[in-house]
């Protein structure tokens, strides 16, 4: 799954791409530093696993990850092809969820694309640009079910209405993903389109290393301006998040990170906040070999669990024995908690909880 970093030229994408994947990007105080899209793919920080660790001592231990898409700067335009216009839209199309960075800070030696410091103004630079190109979208669809509908298809009727009701959104400057639909509707006719402004999204304000605890007013005008978006809203100091990461030990990270008044480095609660922004979790399996998070989507079963490790463990799946993690720690190994009665097992029905630790039996 990816989540690619947006926004306009210059408010920090890059540099929070480092801070993420320390894959150092390039990045530089100018316009369209980045054009082609640099991938990192990111361990998810998760307490859970360090303690199954600690619990099990295995051989190897390995994290969850999401990818993360540092993507060019868009600017006004974009959607008729100005700047790296195209380019960027064929990008973010390809992502699944949106980290759209605004700048929220004052510094005089940062050039500003626009030359002034306006993050809802620059929001709504690229949401126009995203929203005029659904619209296109929406229009070369709606040409083709026109047609389909004068005939008296009654499908095409039913997608005609939707495709209007999109167009006429879009035209006021809402987003889809602010559309109400119902769930039918949203499965037959809106997701295969693959909207750009259907994408969940979340706003990351970069301040200066001041404001990394408390935010300022550029946060609040942009928290003012989302309310109704049902999108987070994360304030993060880039800049400081690229300075702690330099740090040596863990110890010096967490001294800097005290100073700031913060409890983990944003990058955490960033990397975090996108995995739960593409609506999945994590599931695990502990043994001496391995101590593993597995990524699943929010809403699986157990076979689609297992289909995760193996294809062959769906396919010829019998049941799974689960444990929850919080009796795992609690009771500190898997013989004391089948002990103590806490193992369950489970059929092909059941829908597996974040957090559980898993082993599966099955028969191919």
């Amino acid at each position: 799954m990816k989540a690619g970093i947006v926004g306009l030229p210059n408010v920090g994408k890059s540099t929070l791409f480092n801070c993420l994947s320390n894959a150092k990007a390039q990045s530089a105080n100018f316009p369209f530093c980045t054009i082609e899209p640099n991938v990192g793919v990111v361990n998810v920080p998760d307490s859970r696993l360090v303690k199954l660790e600690e619990l099990v001592n295995p051989e190897r231990v390995l994290p969850a990850t999401v990818e993360i898409v540092d993507i060019a700067g868009l600017v006004k335009g974009a959607s008729k092809g100005e700047g790296l216009g195209n380019q960027f839209l064929g990008n973010i199309r390809e992502t699944d969820a949106i980290l759209h960075v605004l700048r929220c800070f004052d510094n005089d030696n940062v050039v500003h694309v626009d030359g002034r410091v306006d993050p809802v103004s620059d929001k709504e630079t690229i949401d126009i640009e995203l929203q005029l190109k659904d619209l296109e979208t929406t229009e070369k669809k709606l040409d083709k079910v026109k047609r389909a509908s004068r005939t008296g298809n009654k499908e095409a009727q039913k997608e005609e209405a939707i495709l209007l009701k999109i167009k006429e959104n879009l035209e006021k400057g809402i987003s889809v993903r602010a559309i109400s639909f119902t769930e039918d509707e949203r499965d037959e006719f809106v997701k295969p389109l693959q909207f750009i402004t259907d994408k969940p999204v979340m706003y990351i304000c970069n301040v200066d290393e001041g404001s990394a605890a408390t935010g300022n007013h550029y946060v609040e005008a942009v928290k003012e301006a989302v309310a109704n978006e049902n999108a987070e809203v994360l304030v993060l100091a880039v800049g400081t998040e690229a300075d702690i990461t330099e740090l040596d030990t863990f110890e010096e990270r967490q001294l800097f990170l005290e100073d700031l008044g913060l409890e983990e480095p944003g990058a955490a609660k960033l990397i975090r906040g996108a995995y739960s922004l593409l609506n999945l979790q994590t599931y695990f399996t502990a043994g001496e070999k391995e101590v593993r998070a597995w990524t699943i989507p929010i809403g699986a079963t157990a076979p689609q669990a297992a289909g995760v490790i193996h294809t062959d463990f769906e396919k010829g799946f019998i049941r799974a024995e689960v444990i929850k993690y919080d009796d795992y720690a609690a009771y500190g190994s898997e013989a004391k908690v089948k002990e103590a009665g806490k193992l369950s097992v489970e059929g092909k029905e059941y829908i597996v909880k974040d957090g559980d630790v898993m082993h599966f039996r099955f028969n191919v």
